[in-house]
């Protein structure tokens, strides 16, 4: 059988598979590795399978992930997510539907020193819902505006979703952070808008909150806002000006967010090791996935696929627009039924090629895939952000938090096809390095 024939066999077997709830990453392990033995022979299956697995573990570029995953743990261990909340909270709050805006910006600003969407969602949910449940906000639209800006988490770097797509597509992470930041905020405004619409429609849905002093929404600020920008500055400014790698930008970041706390005296020793028991249990989780889907990713270069399917989308009597749309609607219908983190990495090793073939910048395509993945973390039935509220938020049922998404999935689609129209959104920071 020609390989070509194998692969999109595979591609099919794998999707079927991970539809009976199989976990991903055996999934893309094992179907990769009889690929290749199918394809190859199974002396090359064990040697190329072995090199990938190594490869992974021995990534120097990699060696972020971990950083920034316990960087996010140790904020939320010494309280400083509720810090910001707080800040965004007495700032807002007394506006029509102000804990939401407050939420949104406290979703941003926690994403700017965590690069977890499910890590936000659940640190926020935390803080902000029992505010919202105290001025008898909605419990749809409460839980559904935390399960969607939790996705700015990912947004705004740094971002282990542009780490893992960086490594999947060998594009530059540090041109990737830069070109999240400006989508990020656009999003946020978005959200916000979105969340203002739906109260100025039915003000009971999110009664204004009670008005804080101007004195201390300024102490409130200072509190919680000047420690993120601290944080911020010293990871990213320290990667954008050329001082440091992506990889030593996220021991830096590890080391300020600890000092902060420190000097906060807000860590103690057994926040400390939850921080590093939580932070190994995810960083292996993500290491041991990336390690399968290069396996299976292997196998698909092999096979020719990705090279083919380029060739063949490239030679469409369509505008490259609407081919972007078709891959869009695939990674929404896919973000259905599979993870982000997983469906990134099975995803790459094809669209890329296409994206690439069709003329589109790799690091705006990558913009764009973040965006589209933010869709599956809302949507059933997967829905992992919307879980983990439901996690926190137990007396709300789950269907309910999805009921409430509609607004937030538009507000997505729009700033798609906002970058789509204008690209310089995203490219403007990552062309300054050039």
């Amino acid at each position: 059988m020609d390989p070509i024939y194998i692969g999109i066999i595979s591609v099919f077997f794998v999707l079927l598979l991970i539809f009976f709830k199989m976990p991903v990453a055996y999934v893309m392990l094992s179907v990769g590795m009889a690929g290749l033995a199918i394809v190859r022979s199974p002396e090359a299956m064990f040697s190329l399978s072995n090199q990938a697995i190594y490869n992974t573990f021995a990534s120097y570029s990699l060696l972020v992930v971990p950083m920034f995953v316990w960087m996010g743990y140790v904020a939320f261990y010494s309280g400083l997510s509720s810090r910001i909340y707080d800040a965004t909270y007495k700032v807002m709050g007394s506006l029509k539907g102000g804990l939401l805006l407050a939420s949104i910006a406290a979703c941003t600003a926690f994403g700017a020193i965590c690069g977890s969407t499910t890590a936000t969602a659940a640190t926020m949910s935390t803080v902000a819902l029992p505010e919202m449940k105290k001025y008898n906000y909605n419990r749809s639209i409460s839980t559904a505006t935390i399960a969607a800006a939790a996705i700015l988490g990912v947004m705004i770097p740094p971002s282990v979703i542009f780490i893992l797509y960086g490594v999947s597509a060998g594009e530059s992470i540090r041109r990737l952070f830069m070109a999240g930041i400006f989508p990020g905020l656009l999003l946020m405004g978005l959200f916000m808008v979105a969340a203002y619409l739906q109260t100025a429609r039915n003000p009971s849905l999110a009664p204004a909150g009670e008005s804080v002093p101007w004195r201390e929404k300024a102490k409130a600020l200072l509190k919680g806002g000047v420690e993120v920008i601290i944080i911020f500055l010293a990871v990213m400014g320290g990667l954008f000006a050329g001082f440091f790698t992506p990889t030593e930008a996220g021991a830096v970041g590890v080391f300020a967010t600890i000092l902060v706390a420190l000097a906060r005296r807000q860590l103690n020793w057994q926040g400390f090791i939850n921080s590093l028991s939580d932070s190994v249990r995810i960083s292996a989780m993500i290491m041991f996935l990336v390690a399968a889907a290069a396996i299976y990713g292997r196998f698909l270069g092999v096979t020719g696929l990705p090279r083919e399917l380029a060739m063949w989308t490239v030679e469409l009597p369509l505008h490259p627009v609407a081919i972007l749309g078709v891959i869009l609607l695939i990674y929404l219908i896919l973000g259905f039924f599979i993870d982000a983190l997983a469906l990134i990495l099975l995803t790459v090793p094809i669209f890329y090629p296409v994206a690439v073939e069709l003329g589109f910048d790799p690091i705006w395509f990558g913009v764009i895939i973040v965006l589209a993945l933010g869709m599956g973390v809302i949507t059933p039935p997967v829905g992992a952000n919307v879980y983990v509220v439901a996690g926190v938020e137990m007396e709300t049922p789950v269907m309910e938090i999805f009921r409430g998404v509609g607004w937030y999935l538009l507000a997505i689609i729009i700033c798609a096809a906002l970058l789509t129209a204008f690209p310089q959104i995203a490219l403007f920071l990552p062309e300054l390095l050039n």
